[in-house]
């Protein structure tokens, strides 16, 4: 009875190439036999299934007639990765994969060792309502390990010599290869003594003492943008901590915005409340506001309602792609608690005629 490798893998039979990957991926992760609760024979079923299903040409004659081997699957040469009589060789995806599982390349394979990276660094800055609507660059003192300013990251002396590394013979990196009962697995690592270069500088720099990376305080800029939300993260890419012969991590900043006294936001908008009183809102007049940048005149109509909304244009947040959004200016009557008689008997006279 012919195996169903799509059930095997967890995918529909119409599953791109990706998905086919990422399922085998979390798959294997799950059932090797050295992991717990490791499966040797799901294993086995797993590699056996993504042999098939990785291959476009092996998919679709399986998708055709079945299961059916094309070529030389039947068995792996000396270069080649074998899983119960299948090579995978031919799989340019699968060193990935299986890199990614194990820490190892797979047998005979060429391809170079993953290069080191730094850690992220992740940092909170707070910045104004204002600051957070029209952006601004600010500069914070960040304390990490970064590359060296005189030697550029080499480590070496600005007049030192340099000679082939003895212990990779200037390859920069050393090669290990174990064999197991699952294939051949070859672990590449970045040399120690030359630090990946293939060279030994015969005079180390004086500031990092030949690291190529020192821990130092830098003051950065972080550009802001105009109209950044309370929460957002900026990535810098390459202003992480720093290791030698590799690259840096990104830094992360985490944006807080103080709150406003008077506006709150929504959207590229800007909302406030007016106060006014009972009179004005009857009568209408002219009142003189602050915005975030300047002073303006805005006309209370006659017979304004509570909750109404005056729109100023082009007084809120700027747009990403040009203009701004508006002022919204939200009228709120001021009721009289305690009238004096006069006003008692005014309103009395109003009350008659019907207002």
């Amino acid at each position: 009875m012919n195996k169903d490798y799509y059930d095997i893998l967890g995918v529909s039979k119409n599953a791109p190439k990706d998905e086919i990957k990422k399922a085998y991926r979390k798959l294997a992760h799950k059932y090797h036999p050295d992991k717990d609760g490791g499966n040797e024979q799901k294993f086995k079923e797993l590699n056996e299934a993504y042999y098939i299903l990785g291959d476009e040409k092996r998919r679709s004659e399986y998708d055709r007639y079945g299961r059916v081997f094309s070529g030389n699957g039947a068995g792996g040469g000396p270069q080649g990765f074998d899983f119960n009589g299948f090579d995978f060789s031919g799989l340019s995806d699968f060193s990935d994969i299986f890199s990614d599982l194990f820490g190892f390349s797979y047998g005979g394979s060429e391809s170079g060792a993953r290069k080191r990276r730094g850690r992220d660094i992740s940092i909170d800055l707070e910045i104004t309502f204002e600051e957070s609507v029209f952006g601004v660059l600010r500069k914070v003192l960040l304390s990490r390990t970064a590359v060296c300013d005189e030697c550029k990251g080499k480590g070496s002396a600005p007049d030192a010599t340099f000679k082939t590394c003895d212990i990779c013979s200037g390859t920069g990196k050393i090669r290990e290869t174990k064999k197991s009962i699952f294939g051949t697995f070859t672990s590449q690592k970045t040399c120690s003594e030359c630090r990946g270069s293939g060279k030994i500088a015969s005079k180390k720099c004086k500031v990092c003492r030949g690291e190529g990376v020192l821990k130092k305080s830098d003051e950065i800029s972080i550009k802001i943008p105009s109209g950044i939300y309370d929460g957002e993260m900026i990535k810098m890419p390459a202003s992480g901590e720093a290791v030698p012969t590799g690259v840096s991590g990104d830094l992360y900043v985490k944006i807080h915005v103080r709150p406003h006294q008077i506006f709150r936001r929504e959207g590229d908008n800007l909302i406030m409340h007016l106060n006014i009183p009972l009179s004005e809102a009857l009568l209408g007049g002219e009142r003189k506001i602050s915005t975030l940048e300047d002073q303006v005149k805005v006309k209370i109509p006659e017979g304004v309602n509570y909750g109404d909304v005056l729109r100023l244009k082009g007084k809120g947040v700027p747009h990403k792609n040009g203009g701004r959004g508006d002022l919204l200016v939200k009228i709120i009557i001021k009721m009289p608690k305690n009238l004096s008689r006069k006003s008692k008997k005014l309103i009395e006279e109003l009350k008659e005629e019907g207002i």
